[in-house]
């Protein structure tokens, strides 16, 4: 229920949940599939504010990106100065007075509204998709996944697999059994117990569902080929909550409960804490930043070679084989993946622990120059 009138107005004024397009103006939303964008507004909804009311307070941790939608925002520094950021006239795609702590205090300046979203998750899903972009880039590079090539895209632009640490997204596809299926083979039966899940390689499936054990199945859905199904029994250990059946010949790619367990552990990469970076860099290491070009524009390191990790395969011709690096990002996810993959080819690689954002900013002020 809107608890204000300026809730209210906005309501009856039509602004209600933000219109994708709008959040892909955003940064780093802009890098986000539509599945993954859906699946973040799932956990967060637009917040109405009256003039006057605080957003976020100089020294708090709140670990949010803040994005403006509606009306206008003021944000105070230290020293008492006040900027105006209006949603109608700015075009800056920012997160709102962007640090951890914050160093500014933001409040509306009208009635407004904005949405704020988790920092970890969201760093989260971008890292999963710039890994999977990495990944995509190999396969259409090797002729001998030619044939699988479209189901693993599907697949992997799916949430199903989010869980999953990004380093261990390459194993994903090699755990996958192919089984070939007629017209008309029951793949599961509805209340069984789930011991896998299926990826359609080829082919098209029905679904059945009953809404109780009294009543007879109908079919409730036609799934075609890249889609998932029985992935509930790996995520929730649930019984099956439909029937499946071949509507047409085809391949199925099964991956067993046990295998997707094993994809949750995180694998081993070489790590350092911002001290121990530092001192390889002081003696002949290089930092990469494996962020994208809109986070490297806002800030980098001193030096700093530029490989995002999404296409991080088509720059190492810029790496030195006999030279060590230090890979960085804002949290480590990125940067992990960044080092697990150039050390399986060759290359001395280390990953800054957690990132930048585990470190104050008093930290990094003392440590090493930075723009961020």
């Amino acid at each position: 229920m809107l608890n204000n009138p300026y809730q209210q107005s906005i309501a009856r004024s039509g602004f209600g949940q933000p219109e994708n397009s709008l959040l892909k103006s955003f940064i780093p939303l802009n890098r986000l599939s539509e599945d993954h964008l859906n699946s973040l507004l799932r956990d967060t909804s637009v917040e109405y504010l009256c003039a006057g009311q605080l957003v976020v307070e100089a020294g708090e941790r709140d670990n949010t990106h803040v994005y403006l939608l509606h009306g206008e925002l003021d944000i105070i520094g230290a020293d008492g100065a006040s900027t105006r950021l209006s949603a109608e006239n700015s075009d800056s795609p920012f997160p709102v007075a962007h640090s951890q702590p914050r160093l500014q205090t933001v409040q509306a300046a009208s009635d407004c509204c904005v949405i704020r979203f988790d920092s970890d998750r969201l760093d989260g899903i971008v890292a999963w998709e710039q890994i999977v972009s990495y990944i995509l880039l190999d396969i259409s590079s090797r002729r001998e996944l030619d044939s699988d090539a479209e189901w693993m895209a599907t697949l992997l632009r799916s949430n199903l697999f989010y869980k999953v640490p990004p380093i261990n997204i390459t194993q994903i596809l090699h755990r996958f059994e192919e089984i070939p299926v007629k017209a008309g083979d029951v793949i599961l039966r509805q209340n069984e117990i789930g011991d896998c899940c299926y990826v359609i390689k080829q082919g098209e499936v029905d679904v059945y569902r009953a809404p109780d054990h009294r009543s007879a199945q109908e079919m409730v859905a036609r799934l075609t080929e890249g889609q998932c199904f029985g992935e509930d029994a790996l995520i929730n250990n649930a019984l099956r909550n439909a029937t499946i059946k071949m509507n047409t010949d085809g391949s199925l790619m099964r991956l067993g409960k046990q295998d997707f367990y094993l994809l949750l552990k995180e694998p081993e990469v070489m790590n350092m804490n911002l001290p121990a970076a530092l001192k390889a860099v002081d003696d002949g290491a290089e930092w990469i930043d494996v962020r994208s070009e809109e986070e490297y524009e806002i800030g980098h390191c001193n030096k700093a070679l530029h490989l995002p990790l999404e296409i991080l395969q088509l720059k190492t011709r810029m790496l030195n084989s006999d030279k060590r690096y230090v890979t960085y990002c804002n949290s480590g996810r990125r940067s992990q993946a960044a080092a697990y993959f150039l050390q399986s080819l060759g290359y001395s690689v280390s990953a800054l622990s957690g990132g930048f954002r585990r470190y104050s900013n008093t930290e990094q002020e003392q440590h090493v120059q930075l723009c961020f």
